[in-house]
């Protein structure tokens, strides 16, 4: 017979989201910067087959390499017969931020698996880095689970929309003249504003970008480079006179 008089022990329920939980907040964060990417990935595609590129060396390109920047770049050179050299110096310039986005997790995933790490560095795109970085400062924790799934569903949409670009750019003339590089700046700037959150990171915006634009206007070369050069040397310095 039950003793009416012991009391009921009660297991304390973990507040800690599950995993299928977690993936699925993941998709709802990442999925506006889906869309918005999904004509940079069409228009990856079709230039693909406009230089040249078979279907499958195109879909290849997104499979293996997933950087839109650094495939852009790459595929603009390949269509103006550049050689080797200028190919890999322009996609390791626009992929060296990489580096820093890989630093800033680095106590995080230092002490997981090897395959985790290196899911976590194939996947590690802006936007999974944006999101993540805004999910840390708003619940003070980093998720293995949440930052890995913004990078698969981008990843997955990346394709999807590379593949619509291959199957347009096979069939549909022209379609890089349809003016939708605006999905590359709209991205970006979906991705660039909300992480302003000081002085110095806004000082190093506007120098980047004002730079960027003045030698854009008089067809200066390595005016990717110097921009980035100049806005991180305005950002350490402006951080560097607050301290004072």
């Amino acid at each position: 017979m039950k003793n009416r008089l012991q009391p009921e022990i009660t297991v304390p329920i973990s507040s800690s989201p599950s995993s299928s939980s977690m993936i699925g907040r993941a998709t709802l964060d990442v999925l506006p910067l889906c869309i918005a990417v999904a004509p940079w990935g069409v228009l990856c595609g079709s230039i693909a087959i406009q230089v040249g590129l078979t279907p499958l060396q195109a879909q290849l390109m997104s499979l293996l390499v997933f950087a839109g920047a650094a495939q852009l770049s790459s595929l603009s050179l390949v269509g103006a017969a550049s050689g080797y050299l200028p190919i890999l110096s322009s996609t390791f310039v626009i992929s060296s931020r990489h580096l820093l986005y890989s630093a800033v997790f680095q106590n995080q995933i230092r002490t997981l698996p090897w395959y985790k790490r290196v899911g976590f560095a194939f996947f590690l795109t802006d936007e999974m880095f944006a999101l993540t970085e805004s999910y840390m400062d708003r619940y003070k924790q980093f998720k293995y689970v949440y930052a890995l799934s913004t990078g698969v569903v981008f990843y997955l949409m990346w394709n999807l929309s590379t593949f619509a670009g291959v199957m347009l750019g096979s069939h549909v003339e022209g379609l890089e003249h349809l003016g939708l590089e605006f999905a590359i700046a709209a991205t970006f700037i979906a991705i660039v504003i909300p992480l302003i959150k000081d002085l110095s990171l806004l000082i190093s915006v506007v120098v980047s970008g004002l730079t960027m634009l003045l030698l854009e206007m008089v067809d200066f070369e390595m005016s990717l480079i110097v921009a980035t050069v100049m806005g991180m040397g305005a950002g350490y310095l402006c951080q560097g006179w607050r301290k004072k």
